[in-house]
């Protein structure tokens, strides 16, 4: 099992640092183009979400990124943020009319499409997305 913490600042550049690992492991595990696709837009919108909607953009505020390898081929991503989490049992839905205009609303709608499993934890501050390797490296 393979496992990689770190912890960085709530800031827009953090989001290059995630890109670069996402990148390192999407090397070492040999993944196919689209599933690194998917890999990549699912952590950046969860990180994106920590730093925005969960610190509120404050520096002082950290965000956790736990990376980890399974012997089952699956690697897991673990995201938490220091804000007051939100309700996640009742996100409107990004694809119904009513919400087809607005600009926020669809990280967690991207999330959950685009991983294999999608849980949130401590009300909303640390959600883990979890991507099945088999049929995809």
């Amino acid at each position: 099992m393979k496992q990689k913490n770190l912890t960085f600042p709530s800031t827009s550049d953090s989001l290059h640092l995630v890109e670069s690992i996402i990148d390192e492991i999407s090397a070492e595990l040999h993944l196919d183009e689209d599933y690194y696709g998917n890999i990549l837009i699912a952590v950046t919108e969860a990180v994106n979400n920590a730093i925005n909607h969960g610190n509120k953009q404050d520096p002082t505020k950290t965000v956790t990124f736990v990376f980890t390898e399974n012997e089952d081929h699956s690697i897991k991503f673990i995201i938490g943020d220091q804000g007051p989490g939100f309700d996640f049992e009742n996100i409107p839905d990004p694809t119904s009319p009513e919400n087809i205009d607005k600009i926020n609303g669809r990280g967690v709608f991207l999330m959950k499409q685009l991983s294999d499993g999608v849980t949130f934890e401590d009300q909303g501050r640390v959600v883990e997305l979890s991507f099945k390797l088999a049929q995809h490296a």
